[in-house]
């Protein structure tokens, strides 16, 4: 009887943002000019490493597939929050909706475990010098990024495929501007209690063993840079691993404040608002972080442009 009860649902409406109507043209610019950054930003990153061949490096592999993957991550919401801001339709449909999370989840545990990929990388340039090259062979490095892909696109399928099994009544307002997990859960007239432990047990670990993993290195890193008497050395070791740990504070920072901090009554507030830090915010600098802290992509952006000056 219970299950008659139930509507279909085709389609699933989200809220977006809560911007008052007169300001939506200035928003919507806003955003635009964001996203726009963000590919710029990230493809420039990518483009430089493909051209330039001293970064043709383990380092450098990661951090391609890092700008890619925050590119992604980016186009998976803003397109489509940027045609409801213009067309006023938060509409999207079901099937659209479970490819949104999806590939919400493949990108952002992606950036997860790049995150602690290169922080490995650093840790074994620093801590193995003369035996980094042995260590981080091509083989190797290409393997990692393999694991990577695959691991996170079957993870993500488990939890979509999982979801694509529960059932939905009537109410299909989502209140946000993307297809999250969580306010599925919310809307669902089936019992999400499975869902909900797996989301738990191996989110908790995909999320807290690579903090852990970091934070694990980053301590051997400090405690080989105190066995270092030469300023030079120990300025380089800072300019190499500050890009990489300025954006891992910004990735784990958005996290700790949406799940560990306490909500207060502005808790939908404050998840819409640190949901753009990591769907939009974070992707957008972190091309900047990496640009600005590090000489060799200054450098090899000034060869790129050099080189087309002079073919002009």
């Amino acid at each position: 009887m219970e299950m008659n009860n139930q509507t279909a649902i085709s389609q699933f409406l989200l809220l977006g943002l809560p911007i008052p109507p007169e300001h939506q043209h200035l928003f919507y610019t806003l955003f635009l000019a964001m996203y726009l950054t963000t590919v710029l930003g990230n493809l420039t990153i990518i483009t430089l490493i493909l051209l330039d061949s001293h970064l043709h490096t383990p380092m450098y592999l990661f951090l391609s597939n890092l700008s890619f993957s925050d590119l992604c991550f980016s186009s998976v919401t803003m397109p489509k929050l940027l045609q409801n801001m213009q067309s006023q339709d938060s509409s999207i449909t079901y099937v659209g909706c479970l490819t949104q999370m999806y590939f919400l989840m493949v990108f952002a545990d992606m950036e997860n475990i790049l995150l602690l990929v290169m922080a490995y990388d650093r840790y074994i340039a620093i801590c193995f010098p003369l035996h980094y090259t042995s260590i981080m062979s091509p083989k190797l490095c290409a393997s990692l990024v393999v694991l990577t892909w695959v691991f996170t696109v079957l993870y993500s399928m488990l939890h979509t495929l999982l979801l694509a099994r529960l059932s939905f009544c009537e109410d299909n307002v989502i209140p946000t501007f993307f297809c999250d997990i969580s306010a599925l859960f919310k809307l669902s007239c089936s019992d999400t209690y499975i869902n909900e432990l797996l989301i738990f047990i191996l989110g908790g670990l995909i999320i807290g063993i690579p903090f852990l993993l970091i934070v694990m290195s980053y301590i051997q890193i400090v405690c080989s840079i105190l066995k270092v008497s030469s300023a030079r050395v120990i300025h380089k070791i800072f300019s190499t691993c500050g890009s990489h740990l300025s954006v891992v504070s910004l990735f784990y920072g958005t996290i700790i404040g949406l799940y560990l901090c306490p909500s207060g009554n502005n808790s939908t507030v404050k998840e819409t608002v640190m949901a753009m830090m990591y769907t939009v915010v974070t992707p957008m600098l972190n091309p900047f972080i990496y640009s600005l802290r590090n000489r060799d992509m200054k450098d090899a952006l000034r060869w790129v442009l050099c080189k087309k000056r002079f073919s002009l």
